[in-house]
């Protein structure tokens, strides 16, 4: 009998990172905006905010760190940043940049921060955007209407080993776990990124 899904997973590959990558930098583009500043929100913002900064020719990538949810779904309460803008934007034109938007908690917390210190103008961008946030970036690439965890490839050992941890009874093996793996959360890594898991996702022996 198939368990119903805990967490439905979307397993988002890097392919399609670099083309969510290339549909932001052409609605910036298209908008008329043209930044000369790039902030990642710390940790998921980084591998976005560098393709844009290639892709729109931007060579100054700044960041700061937002911290809400913890690994695997796990909501850590209220978005607050931990870690503080990491250079000057005085006078600049700011593109904030995360990977996924979904209650907006992290663009409200992010946005006045970056405008305390007296930029020109701020945007921001995501690659993915969930139908219910409470605020919407000006930039995404793609919107999420059923909701569902965006697992990225630089978030994948940390988040399977933590739905991994979560698994009641703990798994028997590694056939159990792919099992139980793709039947609660939709997910069928491929054996190599299984292999990263089980490597350093701190599992024990």
């Amino acid at each position: 009998m198939i368990e119903p899904s805990v967490i439905p997973v979307q397993l988002v590959g890097l392919d399609e990172v670099v083309e969510a990558c290339d549909r932001l930098a052409q609605a910036v583009l298209a908008s008329g905006f043209r930044p000369d500043t790039v902030v990642a929100v710390a940790r998921g913002g980084f591998m976005p905010a560098r393709f844009l900064c290639d892709f729109l020719h931007v060579e100054k990538l700044l960041s700061l760190r937002v911290e809400h949810y913890g690994a695997g779904a796990r909501e850590a309460g209220r978005a607050q940043v931990t870690v503080p803008l990491s250079g000057d934007v005085r006078g600049a034109q700011v593109l904030v940049v995360d990977d996924v938007n979904d209650s907006g908690d992290t663009l409200d917390a992010a946005l006045p921060h970056v405008e305390g210190f007296a930029p020109a103008q701020v945007r921001s961008a995501v690659l993915h955007q969930k139908a219910q946030t409470g605020h919407r970036a000006d930039f995404i690439a793609r919107e999420i209407r059923q909701w569902r965890w965006v697992l990225y490839p630089w978030a994948v050992v940390e988040d399977v080993a933590e739905f991994i941890r979560d698994m009641e009874p703990p798994p028997r093996d590694r056939d159990e776990i792919c099992r139980r793996l793709r039947q609660q959360y939709g997910l069928e890594p491929s054996d190599a990124e299984l292999d990263r898991v089980l490597r350093y996702g701190g599992l024990g022996p």
